[in-house]
């Protein structure tokens, strides 16, 4: 992990590929991958298998989505073509990254961007399988804001609302990234407790998560409402909701996830409904990630 100086210059380099300057094409990109998978899941229910497991089929999509826009697409569009274009900006006087550092970070956003992104949409499919009132109302949103359009303007899907409460709930419920690790730099007082330096410390953001103290009586509920006037949803502190992270080192991609999140929950929605298959188990796991361990058979019906 960078620390210090290497992690401020490796943030200075790569924030600017997550410009939304550069959302257009990689919208494009994520419309036409889900498509290509929904086009599959048409022609396996037209032969009479309607059960799909979304998680394995999300996974791969996502992987797609991420693989493109990590090194596919044109030279001035994709994460490394970015990378490289800012690292070579005349005038660092020596601030660039070494070819190891730019692989890295090509790394930590293939890894980091697609299991995650996955992940949170399969946790919602599974959730809104559950809960019809809720797939019936985002339905219903997606028609009054998208309507017949083609998926084309980040800004119409910025309209999504209740879509976004519906991610920010299932983030707090299914947290992909179960906890987040830090190092004391130096001795911190927190109350009547010294954190010695040099401490590594474990934050357990299910847990936060599922508090009752910081959440209320329905805190194993599904309730996205909780989030329609407030992003923290009614923690009782800010610092409890984490789905990205805190402070400096706040997952840069986050913009990128609600956008990949948006746009294939929208096309699963506008051409299917569906329903859990009596086939599946929940036991969510922690293998890094916060995953279904059985994946998420569905039984989806076309509309």
């Amino acid at each position: 992990m960078a620390e210090g100086n290497d992690w401020v210059l490796r943030r200075h380099v790569i924030t600017p590929a997550f410009s939304p300057l550069h959302f257009k094409a990689l919208e494009s990109l994520m419309v036409d991958s889900t498509k290509g998978m929904l086009d599959k899941w048409v022609l396996q229910i037209n032969s009479g298998n309607q059960e799909i497991d979304v998680e394995k089929e999300i996974t791969v999509v996502g992987g797609e989505i991420i693989a493109k826009a990590s090194f596919g697409m044109s030279y001035q569009n994709n994460f490394l073509g970015l990378l490289l274009q800012e690292n070579n900006v005349e005038g660092r006087q020596g601030k660039t990254l070494s070819t190891q550092q730019l692989v890295d970070e090509c790394k930590t956003f293939f890894f980091g961007g697609h299991d995650t992104t996955a992940l949170a949409i399969t946790w919602s499919l599974m959730l809104l399988a559950r809960h019809q009132d809720w797939q019936n109302q985002l339905r219903e949103e997606i028609r009054e804001v998208v309507g017949d359009n083609e998926l084309s303007d980040i800004n119409t899907l910025a309209a999504l609302k209740k879509m976004e409460w519906v991610m920010n709930e299932v983030l707090r419920l299914y947290s992909p990234a179960p906890n987040i690790q830090r190092q004391a730099r130096e001795n911190i007082q927190v109350v009547d407790f010294i954190v010695p330096k040099g401490t590594n410390l474990w934050i357990d953001v299910v847990v936060m998560h599922h508090d009752r103290a910081l959440w209320g009586k329905d805190v194993n509920e599904f309730k996205p409402e909780r989030f329609k006037d407030d992003a923290h949803g009614g923690c009782e502190h800010k610092m409890r909701y984490l789905p990205f992270g805190f402070g400096g080192r706040m997952c840069i991609g986050r913009n990128l996830t609600f956008l990949e999140y948006k746009v294939v929950l929208t096309l699963i929605l506008s051409r299917f409904s569906f329903t859990l298959s009596t086939t599946y188990c929940h036991s969510p796991s922690v293998l890094l990630t916060l995953r279904p361990t059985h994946g998420l058979p569905l039984m989806m019906h076309l509309l």
